[in-house]
């Protein structure tokens, strides 16, 4: 051969101080041999030469290319890969399989076959009903122990490299098949009591004991129970009262008998999944879920805390999802709707193919031909004609596009999204105050807090794991101030209740503010030192009284002096809000004083202490930085007509910075938010001279929003659709707002693409890639992209949402150290200005951002122009439920139909009894603005006076009652938390209702 090999034969030398014999060179053994090549097996690395520079084709840490593990397919269409360089140096063996496979694929994809058949679930149930099985039918089955193979003897371990346990051989390994395992539940894949029987060599009990069989609880949709699996360690109970805070678990039966107690659906559970995490055994399981064959970590695509999930899936299902144990937010938390809610991704319903209205109905097309459609509608409307919605469930990337792509393609700034129905107040209340619209402190430090003030917002339902922490914070001893109209479940915990009338916010927060203020609890030297415009603030709180924040809110004078005392006196405090406060016709006002509040008594820019608007979607946060909004572009930086505060005068306009990041002039002329797009007499944000104009909007271009829904006075919604000239509509599934479409494009849903969400807390995630798209439906990025290619703009030729984050970073400071690689090993909150930033964790330490000092503002109590009379002589607040988050992705998931199956409006029983309505009645609730009839639910939850209606039941639409004619001056959000209403009862005939 061309090369020589020099070799050098080994022995085992002496044993040293321990015993241990280790190898030694022999003297004058090495030789030299000829070969024609050497293949390393130490250090190897792959050659990436073969593909550096190919575009398209994404590569892991170390170099190797990521790839399908189930179909071996590349991020680049058509590129399969297999063996060194995806797995990294690996065995020449290994190396052939995975040529194989990927050779196995690419004929799939010639033949153009799926890439993987579904892989139908093992069952590992034995049997099903066993209390139905005698001990009699078993009387002949000997109950044998584990066959052990030949170890080696511990004298001689200590002296030789001999395997210390070997193989069985034929004869045991058959015995061994052929004894009863007595392990037959649907955890075996990951039990753990196995696991450790394995490890220390235990055997079937073969102790007489008396075991008295008790049924199995399948009383619950996603859990079942089976009392004769449980090893009473108690893990569910301390897990279930310590971790999430609950106690819906407890111990009964002593010694043999017992178990985990009572049935999950008679209790508080909250479902959330944490004792079958926690579970070492079958005791305790999800129902139907199977071993995945391979699992990715992403991150839940429900509200804005930003949990974590790990997402198991086989081929292209999913098939189980838990918490991640390490994750800093989370801690191995999830609520229902993340540990069970994914069963959405494989509903049957999803959107496959393209779909195109043919002869007034939609009909399944091809992409040709509804690109050709959509490119033919594009190029007729323009500018104010047109409007486009992006979606909080997208990614960071998408959303970032959505609004390029408007401002670019469409020459449009009527671009929008669902924060206008809920935190638009919050971040244009709070901008002008601190400088920044966002939450200031991790979630991870609500529970380091002293004292909690938790004013229009339910997190135990809404926000389950920020409720986590709070029940964490209690239990240390931190102080709770519930102010709502309704009893929240966090109000079992020991609490200061105000149960103030809704939207009398204002009065409430003025009164506290004027306690602090009077009894010196105030932080002078921060006000001094960090703030400008106290005496204005201070001003505006001098006429107004105690005895009127009483009579105005309902709340005891001493219980608004208490909760005062109680907020300044316990550092650090944080506020949580949510829709609550911003859902007001007077919501920004609202915002504005619960920011004064916290500067007044020093409660911000410091660890564990601030402000916590809990945003709704998962990434409505991401959303509204990425510039899906008519005032500002990505980043906050405002667009033409928006230059409101003289303080930020260097954000005034950068119009010209995106014309020149972008490539194209864009619109120099203010835009339309959510609400004034479809409803033309909404008083509010904007020129007044334009208030009562018609937006003249002729076409809509509509991703992953359910607007006929989800606006207020949605029938107005419905009909400017139905109008509309053209509609394209980019969903997971046909939504009501599908429905009215010209032309439905088939998208993506979180679990099967690549990119970012921005949690609530900023802290920016990546997204990861589990499964792939059914049918031909594809990424909300991709499609963006082919859109603008088609209609023939650059700028869009991305090809993985990494360059797309790569961009964001170059246009928008507070991303710009932000990067997919980054993310993979780092935390980061925004703002990360430098690629080395660590981040900022906390907002506001040291300065506030943009502003450098916080400004007060005068506040003014003003009353809802909307309030009850003697037609509609009740007052309805709306809001959500644990079980459901809007009215489309958790709808398609049985389990969570199962747990909350329909709508209600709940009443208090005194006004119950006046009406005549009992507990199941079937009830119409009528507003000003429609009518809708459901059942009444008789609860003490809420003040007499009030009713409150859940957001998630399309069948009732609660937007059909409320209104969007008196809208917030700033933030342009519908006054929906204050809504006059009528309830009768309905009488019922034959199931028709008379």
């Amino acid at each position: 051969g061309g090369l020589k090999l020099s070799l050098l034969r080994m022995r085992l030398g002496e044993p040293d101080a321990s015993g241990r014999a280790r190898p030694e060179p022999i003297p004058g053994s090495d030789y030299v041999i000829g070969v024609d090549s050497v293949i390393a097996a130490i250090g190897q690395v792959p050659d990436d030469s073969l593909y550096a520079g190919v575009d398209g084709l994404h590569t892991g840490r170390g170099g190797t290319l990521i790839v399908d593990p189930e179909s071996w397919a590349t991020s680049r269409p058509g590129v399969f890969a297999g063996g060194d360089l995806v797995s990294g140096a690996a065995t020449a063996v290994q190396a052939v399989a995975a040529g194989r496979g990927a050779a196995f694929a690419i004929h799939r994809y010639l033949q153009g076959e799926p890439q993987l058949a579904p892989v139908r679930p093992f069952n590992l149930q034995k049997v099903k009903g066993r209390q139905e099985l005698l001990a009699e039918e078993f009387a002949g089955v000997e109950r044998k122990g584990r066959h052990h193979a030949e170890r080696t003897r511990v004298q001689d371990r200590i002296r030789s490299f001999e395997e210390v346990e070997g193989s069985l051989d034929p004869d045991l390994a058959v015995a061994e098949a052929r004894r009863c395992l007595e392990c037959g539940c649907n955890a075996a894949h990951d039990c753990r009591l196995r696991e450790v029987a394995s490890e220390l060599g235990l055997d079937a009990d073969l102790f007489p004991t008396f075991r008295q069989f008790r049924p199995v609880d399948r009383s619950h949709p996603f859990i079942d129970i089976d009392p004769n699996r449980c090893i009473t360690c108690g893990q569910c109970v301390r897990a279930c009262k310590e971790v999430q805070g609950i106690g819906a678990l407890a111990m009964r039966y002593r010694v043999a008998t017992a178990g985990a107690a009572p049935g999950l659906l008679d209790t508080r559970c909250e479902s959330c999944g944490q004792c079958l995490t926690v579970c070492p055994t079958g005791a305790i399981t999800a129902r139907g879920e199977v071993p995945p064959a391979r699992e990715v970590n992403t991150v839940c695509p429900y509200c804005g805390t930003g949990c974590e999930l790990v997402l198991g899936a086989r081929g292209d299902r999913v098939v189980g999802a838990r918490p991640n144990l390490e994750h800093t937010t989370s801690r191995g938390r999830l609520c229902v709707k993340g540990r069970f809610g994914w069963h959405y991704v494989n509903d049957p319903e999803r959107l496959k193919m393209p779909l195109v209205r043919k002869n007034g109905r939609l009909e399944e097309s091809t992409w040709d031909e509804a690109l050709q459609l959509i490119k033919e509608a594009f190029s007729r409307y323009r500018g104010p004609e047109v409007g486009v919605f992006g979606s909080p469930k997208t990614t960071n990337e998408e959303i970032y596009l959505t609004s390029k792509f408007a401002r670019v393609v469409m020459g449009t700034n009527n671009v929008a999204q669902v924060a206008h129905l809920c935190h638009a107040n919050t971040v244009r209340g709070l901008i002008p105050v601190l400088g920044s619209g966002a939450m200031t402190v991790p979630v991870w430090q609500i529970r380091d807090a002293s004292c909690l003030l938790v004013i229009g917002c339910n997190p135990s339902e809404a926000h389950p794991i920020v409720a986590a922490e709070i029940r964490s914070a209690v239990a240390s001893g931190a102080r709770l101030i519930i102010a709502n109209p309704r009893a929240i479940p966090l109000g079992q915990l020991p609490h200061l209740r105000l149960a103030l009338r809704p939207g009398t916010d204002v009065a409430l927060l003025m009164g506290m503010a004027k306690v602090i203020l009077e009894d010196g609890l105030h932080d002078a030297e921060f006000i001094a030192n960090r703030t400008t415009n106290f005496e204005a603030f201070a001003a505006s709180l001098r006429e107004f009284t105690l005895d009127e924040a009483a009579q105005v809110t309902g709340v005891p004078v001493e219980s608004i002096r208490e909760a005062a005392h109680a907020y300044a006196q316990n550092k650090p405090a944080i506020i949580c809000w949510s829709m609550g406060i911003t859902q007001h016709s007077h919501g920004h006002a609202n915002v504005w004083a619960l920011a004064h509040l916290a500067m007044m008594t020093g409660n911000i820019g410091r660890p564990a202490s601030g402000i916590a608007p809990l945003r709704g979607h998962n990434n409505v946060q991401g959303a509204t930085d990425m510039g899906c909004t008519p005032p500002w572009y990505p980043g906050y930086q405002f667009c033409p007509g928006y230059e409101l505060y003289p303080r930020l005068g260097e954000f005034a306009s950068s119009r010209e910075k995106f014309e020149k990041g972008w490539g194209y002039p864009l619109p120099d002329w203010s835009g339309l938010s959510t609400v004034k797009q479809f409803h033309t007499r909404a008083k509010g944000w904007g020129p007044p001279e334009k208030w009562d104009l018609d937006p003249q909007i002729k076409c809509w271009y509509i991703i992953g929003a359910d607007l006929a829904n989800s606006i207020a006075q949605s029938a107005g919604v419905r009909r400017r659709l139905e109008e509309a000239e053209f509609v394209v509509v980019q969903d997971i599934f046909l939504t009501d707002t599908a429905r009215f479409a010209h032309v439905v494009l088939p998208a993506a849903c979180f679990a099967e693409k690549d990119g970012t969400f921005t949690a609530t807390d900023r802290r920016v995630q990546l997204v990861r890639k589990v499964v792939n798209p059914p049918g031909q439906a594809r990424a909300d990025w991709d499609i963006l992209c082919l859109l603008a290619r088609t209609l023939g703009y650059r700028g869009f030729d991305f090809t993985h949402p990494a360059q797309i984050m790569d961009e964001i970073a170059s246009l928008v400071p507070i991303y710009a150290g932000i990067s997919h690689r980054r993310l993979e090993t780092e935390e980061l909150r925004w703002p990360v200005l430098a690629p080395g930033h660590p981040g900022t964790p906390v907002l506001h330490v040291g300065e506030f951002i943009r502003l450098g000092k916080a400004e007060f503002w005068p506040l003014r109590y003003t009353p809802s122009p909307d309030l009850p009379g003697e037609e509609y002589p009740l007052t309805m607040t709306t809001g959500r439920m644990l079980q459901h988050f809007h009215h489309v992705i958790s709808r398609h998931v049985p389990g969570l139909n199962a747990l909350a199956p329909g709508d209600f409006v709940e009443i208090h029983p005194a006004d119950a009894a006046a009406l005549g309505i009992s507990d199941g009645d079937t009830v119409r609730v009528t507003s000003r603005h429609g009518s809708v009839v459901t059942t009444a639910r008789v609860s003490d939850r809420v003040i007499a006076g009030v009713v409150f209606k859940p957001i998630h039941f399309s069948e009732q639409a609660t937007n059909l009652l409320t209104s969007a004619e008196v809208i917030d001056p700033v933030g342009t959000t519908p006054n929906t938390k204050v809504v006059p209403v009528r309830v009768e009862r309905v009488a019922v005939c034959a199931g028709e209702e008379s």
